[in-house]
């Protein structure tokens, strides 16, 4: 009877450290099911995860946890950190994840490319034991890069994975994987850069406004997308401006009109397509019909006819001065 496989599934982003944790136990004849979380703030289909994944010669497979995230986003257990990330639970919550995935993938244990010390405030040595204790698989967890430094994990002391070809790294400086990698043959990985929205500051700030507002619920996804890519206006609670900058900005606005009360575009005019969402006053709607005629190639020196959803009207020279008072007023700046 054939020997039953040893198998490993692997949270993967992509990036460097992840791949090195990978080939590390790939190299020890264990078989490894890459897994990219996807959430509505990181992950997802991209070339960088598919072309490493190729290159390490593992299956990939993306693990949608969108609604359970927004849930630990909401209420973390272990608060979160400079912006709106949530690392710890985070992690730990992938990990639960991926242990409930054991079964289907037939696998034995858990690994990931954290490395003890990398962020001061998230991979500690303490923030590793709250991510093990909270994901409630803190035994079968193997972190390959620090191996070394970390306490025996289970699969270790029944000789699933020999400790001796795990690594010992640790802290900020990336000199050792980037030899580790040159060592292991793996090339065009990508360059360390934050993949989590929620560690920007910027897009915490819009995020921040959302949550104010309680509207922070996996039913709000377009919005959450929408906050990534266009500017942004807010009256009041619940109340806001989408309006586009680019022609990608507009084709997202047009993919999405639905989501608001009114949706502007030019008629005969090229401009920004504008969503209105929630209940928006008179005056609110207003500005935004003159925000689109600021924003259009007459720059609000004329009269201009716009479609305001399906309906046409003509919006009149506007008073430059007094809207670009209402802009810094309302415009929630990404800076």
């Amino acid at each position: 009877m054939e020997k039953r496989k040893v198998r490993a599934l692997a949270l993967f982003s992509g990036g460097l450290d992840s791949a090195l944790a990978i080939k590390l136990i790939k190299d020890q004849g264990i078989e490894v099911i890459a897994l990219n979380f996807v959430s509505h703030f990181f992950g997802g289909k991209n070339e960088k995860a598919e072309k490493m994944a190729k290159q390490l010669g593992v299956q990939l497979e993306y693990v949608d946890f969108s609604k359970q995230h927004i849930e630990i986003l909401k209420n973390p257990v272990y608060g979160r950190g400079k912006n709106m990330n949530p690392c710890i639970d985070c992690h730990a919550l992938m990990f639960k994840f991926a242990g409930e995935l054991l079964k289907k993938y037939d696998a034995d244990f858990l690994i990931s490319g954290e490395v003890l010390g990398q962020r001061p405030m998230s991979q500690n040595s303490q923030s590793l034991e709250k991510v093990k204790k909270l994901s409630e698989k803190g035994d079968i967890i193997i972190r390959p890069l620090s191996a070394k430094k970390l306490p025996l994990s289970k699969p270790e002391i029944e000789g699933l994975v020999d400790r001796e070809k795990l690594m010992d790294i640790s802290g900020r400086s990336r000199v050792r994987q980037i030899a580790l990698a040159k060592e292991m043959g793996l090339v065009d990985y990508p360059t360390p850069a934050g993949g989590c929205l929620l560690t920007d500051p910027a897009y915490s700030k819009r995020l921040r406004i959302i949550e104010q507002d309680g509207l922070l619920e996996d039913k709000n996804a377009v919005i959450f997308d929408l906050l990534k890519k266009v500017r942004f206006y807010r009256f009041g609670e619940g109340k806001y401006l989408f309006v586009g900058r680019t022609k990608a900005d507009n084709e997202e606005i047009l993919k999405h009109k639905e989501i608001g009360k009114f949706f502007i575009r030019g008629k005969g005019v090229g401009g920004p397509y504008i969503i209105g969402y929630g209940e928006l006053s008179e005056e609110e709607t207003e500005f935004a019909k003159n925000l689109f005629s600021k924003y259009c190639k007459f720059k609000g020196k004329q009269e201009i006819e716009i479609f305001f959803n399906e309906e046409v009207m003509k919006v009149s020279e506007i008073d430059q001065a007094k809207i670009d008072e209402q802009i810094k007023k309302y415009q929630v700046v990404m800076n």
